[in-house]
């Protein structure tokens, strides 16, 4: 693990932060540029045609205001009250002004069925008379021409589904929307012709004006007739009652006073008035002389309540409060038997026998009233008994007087009431002032409210630019390879070794001649591809650099991701810096590395695995790419128990003592698991990934699989694209174009 962190690219401070974000997003751009302006144009098109399709509207619009202080007539608040103009009131007076109802006046007075635009019914064309047609012939002027004044030629009455298409048509294009926390309403009406729209946005609000005025008057005409209706039947009901009320004095000998009282009944109250004093004056007495009669002059003159603390009382409480306290401060200074003392006791007693003899005088006094005042009450009970006995058939008598002259004086009360609601409601019928009046009316608009290029073509851009980004993005995401270097750190937690780019045939012509990729190191060792594979290797030997590794495994995830091509020109490039470098090909179900050598006929790792012979009958040297080769050898039907042997083992210490540089070439990961195998010889494993093709996942899944051996170097790009992979970013923007001048092609 210490081995791969060292290895692994630290990013420097300067490529962290908003920078890094910033740079990114311009080497997105950059990449997909092209589309995002196809798409962007696209979009622009698309709105320039849609302008250039669309009719021009023109919206007029007029101010109407509700007057919450309209003048009324008299008395106009208790027949027609107006709800106050609040939110909610005036959202309704806006339902109002769209309502169909209202909408179909103004369809039926400006004949909107025959319009083209709002209704269904084309306008009828004139029939050309004879001397029209004769005035056609000499002057030229087209027959039937409609353009004279005059009454609209439609006068059949217009259908009914045609009148709500209209309506429906006209409310389709009349908004009407509150000014601010005003009173004033706009109404605004679109149309293709500015006048129309002018002439219509001033139709509405007349109708709706004239709309209150007979909303109102209808109003008032309901409710006086209603409550003439009324009046006829409460006459009816007051004439009942008042001739109830006289027939029944008439029969009971009962005069008309200002009481409507007999004298009895007179008597009567007045008793009970008086009686009702008296037991209250009785109860007073009574209370005063239980209190009385409960008090001791000894132990309760303190208690006394302060109606009786009055004269004579008041003065002997106070002396004895003052004995009390002298009686006090003697027995303290001289103690009980002084003279002094037995003088103060002596006095005390003097007054608290005063005080006795008040309260008995008090107590008789109390108790003379009270027998005075139980004899009134008593007076006046048997009084009131008197007269009730005499009295009861009167009683009865003035109570049913009493529930006739209540029920005539509310049908006389209601009758009034309602004449007077009756006579106001008259009123309201012929007057009734304003209370939504035109305060802007509507003139011609001089430009067209629809389409509006400054917000269609913004908004075509803006989309445009939106959905371009988004399928950019979405194409990048599609794009499941790794393309830059920051993507295997972050995803695999891996170094990147090196990036090769793609050599063409033009790259590898020398002399006329096209050379393969594994002789370019050699034949042109300060190439750029040179110069990456120098990167490889440089890169795997700083993974451990105390023990720089020997055994080299070349793999890759799927096949033809070039990793023969790497491990070949990395025997090579090693072999060019002087050391002593051996290539096994270990691809023993598809030896192309062997083809590539022209061994595919020669005995080689298999057939030393199966002890055909030494391992030196095996190797050769190739002159031309200066290194030693062990090929592939012949077939066998069981690789991964060949790879996996003891004697492969064996071989490769043996071979560590001998060579320098061991490059060995295996089966991609994918298919099949001898990779896997091999991996336990190899010091370190070198993964080749095709540049912006092999998925992510599944190089994550093939680095997983190895990554029990702890033995990956880093990641090798292959195949890169210097054109598409400088938009990536600096890392190779600058590899391929600002030291260009250090490389020979």
């Amino acid at each position: 693990m210490l081995e791969r962190l060292s290895a692994t690219k630290t990013p420097l401070p300067n490529e962290v932060g908003p920078a890094l974000v910033l740079r990114e997003v311009l080497n997105f751009v950059w990449r997909q540029w092209k589309l995002i302006v196809a798409v962007t144009a696209l979009s622009l098109l698309v709105g320039a045609l849609y302008l250039a399709k669309q009719t021009p509207l023109y919206t007029a619009s007029t101010e109407i205001l509700l007057d919450p202080q309209k003048e009324k007539a008299a008395g106009a608040d208790t027949i027609l009250s107006d709800a106050p103009l609040d939110d909610r009131a005036i959202v309704s007076q806006i339902n109002i002004i769209r309502s169909p109802s209202l909408l179909r006046r103004v369809v039926e007075k400006e004949h909107l069925v025959s319009d083209p635009e709002f209704g269904s019914r084309p306008r009828p064309e004139k029939s050309a008379s004879l001397f029209q047609s004769i005035a056609a012939l000499i002057w030229g002027a087209p027959a039937g021409d409609t353009t004279s004044s005059g009454p609209p030629l439609d006068q059949a009455e217009p259908d009914p589904e045609e009148v709500k298409r209209a309506t429906f048509a006209l409310r389709g294009v009349t908004t009407a929307q509150n000014v601010g926390d005003s009173y004033v309403v706009s109404i605004a009406v679109t149309s293709k012709d500015p006048e129309k729209a002018a002439k219509l946005a001033n139709a509405v609000a007349d109708a709706y004006a004239v709309d209150k005025l007979e909303a109102r008057f209808d109003a008032a005409k309901r409710a006086s007739a209603w409550l003439s209706d009324r009046l006829e039947e409460m006459r009816k009901q007051l004439r009942n009652s008042e001739q109830a009320v006289a027939k029944f004095r008439a029969d009971h000998g009962i005069l008309q006073s200002t009481s409507n009282l007999t004298l009895n009944q007179q008597q009567l109250s007045d008793l009970n008035a008086r009686l009702i004093a008296a037991r209250g004056e009785t109860a007073e007495k009574k209370a005063r002389l239980d209190i009385l009669n409960a008090s001791d002059a000894k132990t309760s003159i303190k208690t006394l309540p302060d109606m009786m603390n009055t004269g004579l009382i008041a003065n002997l409480r106070t002396q004895l409060t003052n004995v009390s306290q002298k009686e006090a401060d003697l027995v303290a200074r001289y103690g009980d038997r002084h003279p002094l003392v037995v003088n103060v006791r002596a006095e005390r007693a003097d007054v608290e026998r005063a005080v006795a003899n008040e309260i008995q005088r008090l107590n008789a006094t109390v108790k003379n009233e009270y027998e005075l005042a139980k004899s009134r009450e008593m007076a006046l009970e048997q009084s009131l008994k008197d007269v009730t006995g005499q009295t009861g058939i009167d009683n009865e008598t003035a109570i049913s007087l009493r529930e006739l002259e209540r029920t005539a004086t509310v049908n006389k009360t209601l009758f009034e009431d309602f004449l007077q609601r009756a006579k106001i409601t008259q009123e309201q019928t012929s007057f009734e002032a304003r209370d939504a009046r035109v305060i802007m009316p509507a003139i011609a608009p001089g430009g067209a409210s629809s389409p509006k290029p400054h917000i269609i073509m913004p908004a075509a851009l803006f989309i445009g630019l939106l959905v371009g980004i988004g399928g950019a993005w979405l194409m990048e995401l599609l794009n499941a390879g790794f393309t830059t270097p920051r993507q295997v750190e972050e995803v695999l937690q891996l170094p990147l070794l090196t990036s090769i780019s793609r050599m063409e045939a033009t790259d590898r012509t020398i002399d006329g001649k096209v050379q393969p990729l594994s002789l370019i190191p050699i034949l042109k060792p300060l190439s750029r591809f040179s110069e990456s594979i120098r990167a490889l290797r440089s890169g795997i030997q700083m993974t451990d650099v105390d023990n720089p590794p020997k055994v080299i495994q070349v793999t890759s995830m799927m096949p033809s991701e070039g990793k023969t091509t790497v491990a070949l020109t990395l025997a090579a490039s090693a072999a060019a810096s002087g050391l002593k470098v051996l290539f096994v090909d270990a691809d023993l179900r598809h030896p192309s590395a062997s083809r590539l050598l022209g061994l595919e006929e020669q005995k080689g790792l298999v057939d030393y695995l199966v002890g055909q012979g030494k391992i030196q009958d095996f190797i050769s040297f190739s002159d031309q790419l200066k290194y030693w080769t062990l090929s592939a050898g012949g077939k066998t039907q069981n690789p991964p128990d060949l790879l996996g042997s003891e004697r492969l083992r064996s071989l490769f210490e043996y071979l560590k003592t001998a060579f320098d540089y061991i490059v060995i070439d295996t089966p991609p990961l994918e298919p099949v698991v001898d990779a896997v195998v091999v991996a336990q010889v190899a010091d370190k494993i070198v993964f080749v990934v095709h540049w912006g093709v092999t998925a992510r996942e599944r190089v994550q899944r093939g680095v997983q699989r190895l990554e029990g051996h702890k033995k990956i170097a880093g990641i090798a790009f292959n195949l890169v694209d210097e054109q598409i992979a400088k938009k990536y970013g600096r890392y190779y923007d600058a590899g391929y174009n600002q030291y260009k001048n250090y490389y020979t092609e």
